[in-house]
């Protein structure tokens, strides 16, 4: 069994094979933009974490070398260990020599090494200098002391220097991309930048804008502008900064991958981790009373996941916490799929409700009235039902577990005829009497589908991997 999720299989003559999120198209679009502006630019790749960006730079990543384009993949989170952004960009280049650009190389390397040391530093300093008329910078250098004036002199002669070497630099630069790029610009995927200490994200912006922006290279910046919009404040120690203008000094287009089908990615999640090994077993579907369970994991999953705003890597992590907590549950046990997939996420994203649930600790309606939070208002037929299922179950086997030290509480009463009387108020249910929701009651209570169940059972499955954890 599968556990954790593994890094998609991406075949380099068909890249996009395994990609279930259909965004083949995307980087098509993506690369015909590259093609038609070869001299260079830098595009943006702009999602929140965890809607999948790597997988998708990856694949376009084999998508252009299959398609004739030189390509290098720069981690800036597994490099800012570093402190000189400068160094690893090199290295990664250096990748790309062979006998043919070896001395061009070579020659780059040397031309770089004038501008390692303390470059940026000076750089800002030159911007305060060349607004400083010559006629009044030589009275400033007569008037100050000769300490301060030869200190400064040292420093205009060493910016001098640095800034002659940038554009030496640049100049080979653009050599050693026409000598082994065939015609094609370079294109340099940055990944991760939005996860870099502050002052390494700035640093890298910084030196591709100042070194690297050269006809030829196309930088991919993939980010989370959010986020990185975070350590750009924090790295200028101010939350006055427009991250979003200073930004733009950057980036010259910027591009938003569309948002996935929930459905789609649950589907492929609930195969990848080969759920149907418990809801298909022999053993399990012997009982016709869990005939639709898997059909009802599916179908409330993709409601809960789409109406919370899931991202594909939180989706991801609850169907592996899913799937553990199944495989400890017999196979031809009640699984009621819709309170399952409930009680895993509110775990991690309602911990505070998921507590109340554990420790039983008030009354049903009190659940039932915190619950309605995460119930759309306006929302299909189906759907609406597919909620009535899940809170009029949740609310029977809470109950089932709060009354063994709450004996006295209820939730309904039967007259002599067997008709049942709600003494609560569900919130799914808007029609007349809450028929529905009695329904559902009933059926359960019959005994077809497991109505003395406790909850208790899934939450001490659910709460076991915590334990694992601690030991």
């Amino acid at each position: 069994m599968i556990l954790k999720h593994k890094d998609i299989e991406i075949p380099a003559d068909e890249p996009f094979k395994n990609c279930k999120l259909k965004r083949q198209n995307q980087a098509v679009a993506l690369t015909s933009i590259i093609s038609g502006y070869a001299d260079g630019f830098v595009l943006s790749l702009n999602n929140p974490w965890g809607t999948g960006k790597t997988t998708f730079v990856k694949m376009w990543r084999a998508h252009l070398e299959k398609n004739g384009f030189t390509t290098l993949y720069f981690n800036a989170w597994e490099n800012d260990y570093d402190s000189n952004p400068m160094v690893a960009l090199m290295s990664e280049l250096g990748a790309l020599t062979n006998e043919k650009v070896d001395a061009t190389f070579n020659s780059l390397i040397q031309k770089a090494a004038v501008l390692s040391h303390s470059v940026l530093p000076v750089l800002l300093k030159a911007l305060v200098a060349k607004h400083v008329d010559s006629e009044v910078l030589k009275e400033l250098l007569s008037n100050a002391g000769q300490g301060a004036s030869d200190l400064l002199k040292e420093e205009i002669t060493d910016y001098t220097k640095k800034k002659k070497g940038l554009v030496e630099f640049k100049i080979e630069l653009e050599k050693f991309i026409r000598e082994q790029a065939n015609g094609k610009p370079l294109v340099i995927f940055i990944d991760e930048l939005d996860r870099c200490r502050p002052n390494y994200a700035v640093e890298v912006l910084e030196q591709v804008k100042h070194f690297f922006s050269v006809t030829g290279i196309v930088f991919v910046l993939s980010i989370d502008k959010t986020q990185l919009g975070n350590a750009i404040r924090g790295f200028y120690g101010s939350e006055l900064i427009n991250s979003n203008e200073y930004l733009k000094r950057f980036i010259d287009l910027e591009f938003t991958l569309p948002e996935p089908s929930t459905g789609v990615f649950i589907e492929y999640l609930f195969e990848y981790f080969g759920f149907d090994e418990y809801f298909n077993h022999p053993e399990r579907k012997q009982y016709p009373s869990l005939a639709h369970d898997r059909r009802d994991f599916i179908s409330f999953s993709k409601l809960l996941f789409a109406n919370n705003g899931l991202t594909l890597r939180q989706q991801e992590k609850l169907f592996s916490h899913a799937r553990v907590v199944i495989r400890t549950l017999p196979r031809g046990h009640y699984l009621f799929p819709p309170v399952f997939i409930l009680l895993i996420y509110l775990k991690d994203f309602n911990p505070e409700l998921y507590r109340k649930l554990s420790a039983r600790s008030v009354p049903v309606q009190s659940i039932l009235d915190e619950l309605v939070a995460m119930v759309p208002k306006n929302t299909t037929e189906e759907n609406q039902y597919t909620y009535i299922i899940m809170e009029a179950t949740l609310m029977l086997l809470y109950h089932n577990y709060y009354k063994e030290i709450n004996y006295n509480s209820k939730i309904y009463e039967q007259d002599s005829q067997y008709n049942t009387k709600l003494l609560i108020k569900p919130h799914t249910d808007t029609g007349p009497d809450y028929r529905k929701f009695i329904a559902i009651v009933d059926d359960l209570k019959r005994g077809r589908s497991g109505g003395d169940v406790s909850l208790n059972i899934f939450l001490k499955k659910i709460d076991l991997l915590d334990q694992l954890q601690e030991n």
